[in-house]
């Protein structure tokens, strides 16, 4: 059982210590702050403290107890989670992924540390997991990392979560009645499923299933960290050998049930902390790395299928634009669904009347190559249109329509024998769900990104190149009908050099940042944050959300600290004796 405190205790010890009297980078991930009521009895537990050393395999796994002092369990107004890390030394980003009663709930990864130290700690707004943190569990964090030699940063962390007491001021926030993972249902490590090949589970849920709405998490690892750079097979060989890996750089995470096609997303490129340009990711993350986000898709017009009781295959994967629509290894992939039921118990019944979805997004791949430049661009499209008539038990009548309409198109320009090696990405789309003709599931996005990458030297001892990233994350997003809404715009726009060598690695880098947010609530919060060698050179907040502002460090650059960029195609091991 975990006892209840009611402050924040103290840093996992011993990193802390030696990081106290040093100069500290404090990092962050430019985010709104939760939008949780500031007049409500709150009750904080910590949930775990671990120092993540040699931890490959080893997650930390604590058992949770639902506090019973902030009014009854599952009454709540909101919970927090607070995870702060320290960690000094050499070592590579690392990706966390935490489980709690064998569903994630919150995928995150490190920045890269420094010898004086780094600390990062955000705070994460979790109601809408109301219902497991209502129930005893396993909570696991797996943060898989590795301590070598060369390689000897270890993460010291601390989670907490806060509770909300519900008042007649800040109402019980609304909730689904149950949530149900799909995941691998391990209670050893994270429960999250590598893909490919495709993952399936069975599925049983209540026969009085009156509405179903998923949330999926996916991101690119390995050789698919950099998924947006992938070449599409046929033009490959026109590249000089390990310029890139193949594959092609469309992704579509599909959910499928019982075989048929029930949603699809499209993916927000996220960018690890040591991803192309580590330089240019200190102290701001990139929008994501912290805190990745997720996917929704209404399953409703399914619940007349789920209603016999009888399980039900619930399959996700990660497709391609190329003729058999495989890819590299290897994309992390888990969801959830939000379960509603009928209060009468009795059977749900209904039909889908309207089934208009192609297995695979509608792709096209076209190239222009002269001389030294090869030029290569993959579009796709996606439209889905589900239609369903639903009867609870009760005997009301739910007209279910599910649309989605996805556009992506990526330009890969190779100039000058790839010496130049530039993206030009785009990605949107509008996905509605209306229930009795109100909406009550709408995700309109716009993710462009742009990378310019030139190559400065590129022997068996070093490689240099200079990188500009301009990142934007434009989203109006409505879960659910019992979930906070909200539109965020931000954009990114970094720009610096780095170099791998034999000698050490090291680079600079300056972001500039652009903040908003909004919420169907009127909560309000943007900021505009820029960085240039390491340090906060303008800041500023303003909105209803606003808290205190960030403490910043100047921190003096020490680049033997810094381990090699990953780079596409892995053009970094091509370095001989890099850490």
């Amino acid at each position: 059982m975990l006892s209840k405190i009611i402050a924040f205790a103290p840093l996992a010890g011993v990193l802390l210590a030696a990081l106290s009297s040093a100069q500290v980078l404090v990092d962050f991930q430019v985010a709104e702050p939760p939008p949780v009521p500031t007049n409500a009895q709150t009750c904080t537990m910590m949930i775990l403290e671990r120092t993540f050393g040699n931890s490959y395999g080893d997650p930390e796994i604590v058992e949770y107890t639902p506090p019973t002092d902030c009014g009854a369990v599952g009454s709540w107004a909101a919970v927090t989670l607070n995870f702060t890390v320290t960690s000094n030394g050499t070592q590579y980003d690392r990706l966390g992924i935490f489980t709690f009663q064998n569903t994630e709930i919150w995928r995150t990864s490190t920045p890269e540390p420094t010898q004086d130290g780094i600390i990062w700690t955000y705070t994460k707004d979790v109601t809408r997991y109301i219902p497991l943190f209502a129930k005893y569990g396993s909570f696991i964090l797996e943060l898989d990392n590795v301590v070598t030699s060369d390689l000897n940063g270890q993460y010291a962390t601390t989670l907490y979560a806060t509770f909300y007491a519900s008042s007649g001021e800040n109402p019980t926030a609304g909730q689904s009645n149950m949530i149900v993972p799909i995941s691998t249902m391990l209670n050893n490590t994270g429960n999250e499923a590598s893909v490919p090949p495709a993952f399936s589970l069975n599925v049983t849920l209540p026969q009085n299933t009156v509405e179903i709405y998923a949330e999926l998490y996916a991101s690119g690892n390995g050789d698919e960290e950099f998924w947006y750079y992938n070449t599409a097979d046929e033009y490959l060989g026109y590249l000089p050998p390990g310029t890139t890996y193949g594959g092609g750089p469309f992704r579509e995470v599909r959910l499928l049930v019982d075989g048929q096609v029930a949603g699809v997303a499209f993916p927000y490129a996220v960018i690890f902390t040591g991803g192309i340009n580590p330089s240019v990711w200190r102290p701001i993350t990139s929008y994501g790395a912290i805190d990745l986000p997720t996917y929704f898709i209404d399953l409703t017009p399914f619940a007349p299928v789920f209603a016999d009781g009888l399980p039900h295959n619930v399959t996700l994967d990660v497709a391609s634009a190329e003729a058999n629509h495989t890819l590299n290894q290897n994309w992390y992939v888990s969801g959830l669904m939000q379960v509603v039921t009928d209060p009468s118990g009795k059977p749900t019944t209904g039909k889908i009347t309207t089934y208009d979805v192609q297995p695979y997004a509608i792709t096209e791949t076209t190239a222009s190559i002269g001389g030294t430049d090869v030029n290569i661009t993959v579009k796709a499209q996606r439209s889905l249109k589900i239609e369903s008539t639903i009867v609870s038990g009760s005997g009301t009548t739910n007209n279910v329509v599910f649309q989605q309409n996805l556009d992506y198109a990526n330009t890969q320009y190779y100039l000058d024998n790839t010496y130049t090696q530039n993206v030009a990405q785009t990605s949107s789309g509008s996905v509605t769900s209306t229930h009795n003709g109100v909406p009550v599931l709408i995700d309109n996005f716009d993710y462009p990104l742009n990378i310019d990458m030139t190559y400065l030297v590129f022997t068996d001892t070093e490689i240099s190149f200079y990188t500009t990233f301009d990142h934007s994350y434009n989203r109006q997003v409505v879960p659910a009908p019992f979930i906070l809404g909200s539109v965020i715009n931000e954009r990114q726009q970094t720009a610096g050099y780095f170099t791998i060598s034999t000698t050490g690695n090291g680079g600079n880098g300056t972001s500039n940042n652009t903040f908003s947010y909004i919420d169907l609530k009127g909560n309000t919060y943007t900021r505009d944050v820029d960085a240039a060698y390491d340090v906060i050179t303008y800041d500023q907040q303003s909105g209803s959300l606003v808290t205190t502002a960030l403490p910043t460090f100047s921190w003096p650059s020490n680049s033997q600290s810094i381990p090699g960029a990953r780079l596409p195609g892995g053009k970094e091991s091509k370095v001989v004796g890099k850490p």
